[in-house]
Order: structure tokens, then sequence, then C-alpha cells
């Protein structure tokens, strides 16, 4: 089962109330709150399509940025032993961590050809 949608470069992630039987869910990655419902799965889809729609128009009307800007860093928490042992495997290999863990990211990314699934620039 899966709890998400896709449509264009959006994703939607979805809910159930059993209170009120409807699904519902949000836009992911987006600047502004988008939301849609509705009572079946078909619905469903439409209604998070629709929402895309909106979501573009708006922001075209406005001029303001669909998409959510990220500045290519986070902090993560891993356990102290993955820590060390990334850091280690990055030593050997005469990486930085960051390097190191830069890849291994792409390569999860990375179709079966190894071709990354995202643009890269």
């Amino acid at each position: 089962m899966t709890d998400k949608l896709k449509y264009k470069d959006f994703t939607g992630t979805v809910h159930f109330s059993n209170t009120d039987d409807v699904f519902f869910g949000k836009i992911e990655g987006i600047n502004d709150l988008m939301t849609f419902e509705a009572e079946t799965v078909t619905k469903l889809k439409k209604a998070f399509m629709e929402a895309v729609e909106d979501s573009l128009d708006l922001c075209k009307e406005t001029g303001k940025e669909v998409f959510k800007s990220f500045k290519g860093s986070f902090n993560i928490r891993l356990n102290p032993e993955l820590h060390s042992k990334l850091f280690e495997n990055a030593t050997l290999e005469g990486k930085t961590l960051n390097q190191y863990v830069n890849e291994a990211l792409i390569d999860k990314l990375s179709n079966e050809d190894g071709k990354p699934t995202y643009n890269m620039l």
C-alpha cells in the first residue's frame, strides 16, 4: 500500500479519516499549504491533480516560486557506530565524509543502469 500520489513533479501525501469517511492529503515540498480531499480513491486522485494545477496557477498569478528552495545542507542523526564506520570508509577511499555520503545518496537515487533519477547540477 502506498500513501503517496505523484503528478507532474509534485508529491502528495494521503491519509484517511475514519470519523469523516474521507481521504485527505496535502502537496509536499511547496511554498504554500495546498490540501485536497475526496470520498473515493478515484476522486482523490482527481482532487490531487486539481490542487496541483491550482497551485501552479496561483504561483503564476502571484509570481511566487512553486517549490520550496533548499540550501543544500541538512543535519542528520546517526548512531555513533554508523558515524564512525562512515568516517572510516570515507578515509580509506581518500574522501571527506561529505563526499562519501553525497555519493551514497546519489547511488541510492540512481536507477538500475546507474544513472541518477534526478538532475544533478
